[in-house]
């Protein structure tokens, strides 16, 4: 037993050492550029950073609904107003430094709504892995630019290729033969209900619309300090790069949402068409953005599950 508890231990001490070392970067990296940073700060205008904040906002709000789709399918139909409860409360868990609290905190809130625990912890892990997967089909179009560390073309075979493994890696039998080995491997009991296609389909569609709608985010910011971006550059390095640094972000379960990881892949793809210093500070606002939307839908989740007893202790 001793084994164990001193291993998660030290995972938990490199996690928080690593988030300290990460942000510590970030920190000094802006200090050095501060007075081109700021400059391009002071450019951007408001109208572009409200309607990017609207667009953020969309991003939790569609990966609900899929979210939603999935817990439906798997057997419970959860009304909207405890449904959002569970789901925005929950995703704060992706602050901290690990790579189960979401899931842990959406089970806890669901058993006291008589959801079993399982069904709402395995929908939590399958959010997670077709939302990371989601990003990442988008963000193929991005690589190819990316690894160039220039303007790149997309070529059809980069387009074909994210079709061909998307329909692969979201085919249902797929992922329901994933969630039956998983459950095996925790000794648990198979879910009741296996993932339909259709469910499959609606959630992979409304993920890929949450993709988006961050993304077009950050293409407004862009815009607004580089009128002359190309549409080229606003969808490949703005839209699909953001899904890809997203999903490197994600990946990376080390640092909690991507800290530094997502923000610098982003960077790199932005600055083969506009200045670093511009670049950065489109950086910044869209990780002030979505901390900010995560906040307000979550503030309103709180809210709503504190006069139900969703949260605390209360039964």
């Amino acid at each position: 037993m001793t084994a164990p508890v001193t291993r998660s231990r030290v995972l938990l001490v490199v996690r928080y050492g690593l988030l300290v070392l990460v942000l510590a970067a970030v920190v000094w990296a802006l200090a050095r550029n501060w007075s081109e940073v700021s400059r391009e700060l002071h450019r951007m205008s408001w109208p572009a950073v409200v309607l990017a904040l609207v667009l953020t906002l969309g991003a939790p709000l569609c990966t609900l609904v899929g979210w939603r789709v999935l817990l439906t399918d798997l057997g419970t139909r959860l009304p909207l107003a405890p449904a959002a409860s569970i789901f925005f409360v929950g995703q704060l868990g992706k602050y901290v430094p690990g790579s189960v609290w979401t899931v842990l905190a959406q089970a806890e809130m669901g058993a006291k709504l008589r959801v079993p625990r399982r069904r709402m912890a395995v929908t939590g892990l399958l959010a997670i892995g077709l939302g990371i997967l989601c990003a990442g089909l988008l963000g193929v179009v991005a690589l190819p630019r990316l690894l160039a560390r220039g303007s790149s073309p997309v070529t059809a075979w980069v387009l074909v290729g994210a079709v061909l493994l998307g329909g692969v890696l979201f085919h249902p039998r797929l992922l329901n033969g994933m969630v039956a080995l998983g459950l095996r491997l925790l000794r648990r009991e198979p879910l009741e209900h296996e993932l339909g296609g259709r469910a499959v389909v609606l959630t992979g569609a409304w993920f890929l619309g949450a993709w988006v709608s961050a993304g077009l985010g950050v293409a407004v910011l862009v815009r607004s300090l580089q009128p002359d971006a190309s549409l080229a550059d606003l969808v490949v390095a703005g839209v699909c790069g953001f899904a890809l640094a997203s999903a490197v972000g994600q990946v990376s379960v080390l640092v909690p949402a991507g800290v530094g990881i997502r923000d610098g892949v982003l960077a790199l793809l932005l600055v083969t068409f506009m200045p670093l210093s511009a670049a950065t500070a489109v950086v910044v606002v869209a990780r002030f953005l979505a901390i900010v939307a995560d906040l307000v839908v979550a503030g309103g989740g709180w809210a709503w599950g504190r006069r139900h007893h969703l949260l605390g202790s209360e039964g």
